[in-house]
């Protein structure tokens, strides 16, 4: 799989969630931030957007803690994104 085909797959994962603040909060944070990433923060979004909605919604509103420290610093990102 080629690396287009590997970010039309996360695209699509950041964007068809159940929740519609998660589509909107991974899609721009794919589109604005995703290519400024290093590798393993990379790694780490890929696993975030991997997580169910009732996962991960709680490590963004900061109701829970990250317990990898590269997925915090993703998440700390995320939170600064401002959805158009």
């Amino acid at each position: 799989m080629d690396e287009r085909e590997k970010l039309n797959r996360l695209r699509w994962r950041c964007t068809r969630r159940a929740m519609l603040e998660m589509d909107l909060l991974l899609g721009e944070f794919l589109d604005q931030h995703y290519a400024r990433l290093d590798a393993r923060q990379a790694e780490a979004f890929v696993t975030l957007a991997d997580m169910e909605d009732l996962e991960l919604w709680p490590l963004i509103n900061g109701s829970r803690e990250c317990a990898d420290a590269t997925q915090a610093e993703v998440v700390a990102l995320l939170r600064r994104v401002r959805v158009k």
